[in-house]
């Protein structure tokens, strides 16, 4: 069993290979490969270390599947006796990716 944890747009994930996770937007077009080399933390085999506040010897091999957007968020706000109402939506830009191998170097 192999998992880390990564430092990504901000965001602290714990993810394993061979899996789909939607993290906050990335500029980078679908079908890409990137590497995420902010790693906080490892899990190999019976074997962990932990960074102080990176590990420099860990690379995770990702690939951009698609570019998504959340669900949305309404924020309503209401004054009484004022007749103030303000409804405001939002979706957050997604960008979802597969983690396709922890490596050691």
């Amino acid at each position: 069993m192999v998992y880390a944890i990564v430092d990504v747009g901000g965001n602290q994930i714990f993810i394993e290979p061979k899996k789909i996770y939607d993290i906050n937007y990335i500029s980078a077009n679908p079908g890409d490969i990137i590497n995420f080399k902010r790693v906080l933390f490892i899990f190999y085999s019976y074997y962990f270390k932990i960074g102080t506040p990176c590990l420099n010897n860990v690379l995770i091999k990702t690939k951009i599947l698609r570019h998504l957007y959340g669900k949305k968020l309404i924020a309503f706000k209401i004054k009484s006796k004022k007749n103030f109402r303000l409804k405001k939506g939002h979706r957050q830009k997604l960008t979802r990716i597969f983690i396709e191998d922890i490596a050691l170097l």
